[in-house]
């Protein structure tokens, strides 16, 4: 566990000590395209984040490589090779259409190159778990289809979801740390040593993610851009599929274990977690898919409909819209975690049923405006707190701010002097003493 700890620590670090200069690179070359119809920000954001978090992806795997207990991975396994391999060249596409705009449809192209490139390599699914059935082995080419699917279906939710500060960046963390607690557990706790690469992918991932967000917080002073997006949509899909097409089952359920394991750890289990922790993005993907499709538009032509959207128009913040993001995902991946470590548990159940009624009530809360008691305004945001009877000069004060300053039919308007912009005591951006209506 310390040498993943040290991983991730040393990927976070990278990447959060290179994304201030990433972003002065991104200034000076351009990388900061004019705000569109369905952008949510104010003004131009530089991007190729990307740039950082790839470093700090080769950081990890370089640091991984020395330790001790992890250069194992890289001697019995090609997959960290093969990951390199295929996130270099998603990442070059990203960086070149974070300043030159492709085509959707050369980086659809490009996405199966990289998944390509991984299969080649090594990383692909070489059976499945299905409930009921057992192991199914598959052949070369169905396990490389299926691979390529997974690849691109991955990146381009993640993509999708990409549309806030901090929105991809913290799903996609939540998600990792949730794959790593799974991932280090059938490791550690059952010696499968071929989940050792999706352990070591997951803490890699979430060093990425961490040692990003605090640039990318709104609000953000640098994008990830798709060379970010499409790079840890890549890294969470790489992991997915090694715990997936790489660990048997069978080692799970086999000998004298089978009656431990199985109370514990489902089989439907491996194929079962690397789709929640895609769920929000997956169905964001879907959902565009078909509202475009649908209104005959392309899949790959871009709107305002995705959920985040949504939750911007229904009233909450950009804050707020994102934390709610943020607990979606954690619940359902953390919640799949949990129904692994015991499927019998009935209070794990009521559990992911309490939190999904306090999910449903936080969609709501603009739904309605309520009022905190008055003892308890002082501690509560302006928005929540009840309307006080202002004084008749702070009425009549009001009164004028609502009228923009229009004298009232058959007074004489008032004479005010005209105040130079920049001087303490006026409203505005240079205003730092205290606020005045007018100069007198």
């Amino acid at each position: 566990m310390r040498e993943y700890l040290l991983t991730l620590c040393v990927t976070a670090a990278v990447t959060y000590l290179l994304t201030g200069p990433v972003r002065k690179f991104a200034i000076a070359a351009g990388a900061m395209p004019e705000i569109r119809a369905r952008d949510v920000h104010r003004e131009p954001t530089p991007r190729l984040g990307g740039i950082a978090m790839f470093f700090g992806l080769c950081a990890g795997l370089l640091v991984a490589s020395h330790l001790t207990n992890l250069n194992q991975v890289f001697e019995k396994s090609n997959e960290p090779r093969a990951l390199l391999s295929g996130a270099a060249v998603i990442w070059l596409i990203g960086v070149l259409d974070d300043k030159f705009e492709i085509d959707a449809l050369i980086k659809l192209g490009a996405q199966m190159i990289a998944a390509g490139v991984m299969v080649m390599q090594g990383l692909t699914i070489l059976w499945l778990p299905i409930p009921t059935v057992g192991t199914v082995a598959l052949t070369q080419w169905q396990g490389t289809l299926l691979t390529v699917a997974l690849v691109v279906i991955t990146i381009n939710a993640v993509n999708f979801v990409d549309g806030l500060d901090g929105l991809a960046a913290g799903m996609v963390c939540i998600a990792a740390a949730a794959f790593f607690m799974y991932a280090y557990r059938i490791w550690y706790s059952y010696g499968i040593e071929a989940a050792a690469p999706a352990t070591l992918f997951a803490a890699i991932l979430m060093g990425m993610c961490v040692g990003f967000l605090p640039h990318n917080m709104h609000p953000a002073r640098i994008f990830m851009g798709d060379s970010g997006s499409m790079l840890i949509g890549l890294v969470l899909a790489a992991g997915a599929i090694s715990i997936t097409g790489q660990v048997d089952p069978d080692n799970l359920f086999g000998g004298s274990e089978r009656s431990t394991v199985h109370g514990m750890v489902p089989i439907y289990i491996p194929l079962l977690m690397p789709l929640t922790i895609i769920a929000i993005p997956a169905a964001d993907l879907i959902l565009a898919i078909v509202r475009r499709t649908w209104r005959g538009q392309s899949p790959f032509a871009a709107d305002r409909g995705h959920l985040h959207h949504r939750l911007l128009e229904v009233g909450h913040s950009h804050s707020r819209a994102v934390l709610i993001m943020y607990f979606w995902s954690a619940l359902i991946a953390f919640g799949a975690l949990a129904y692994s470590v015991n499927s019998a548990s009935m209070w794990i159940v009521l559990g992911v049923v309490f939190l999904s009624a306090i999910g449903l009530l936080l969609l709501l809360l603009p739904r309605f405006t309520p009022r905190a008691p008055r003892w308890a305004e002082s501690f509560v945001p302006p928005r929540y707190r009840r309307r006080k009877v202002l004084p008749e000069a702070e009425q009549a004060l009001a009164t004028e701010d609502a009228t923009d300053g229009v004298p009232a039919e058959g007074q004489e308007p008032e004479h005010r002097t005209p105040v130079a912009v920049g001087i303490s005591g006026v409203n505005g951006a240079t205003a730092v003493g205290p606020r005045s209506r007018t100069a007198r």
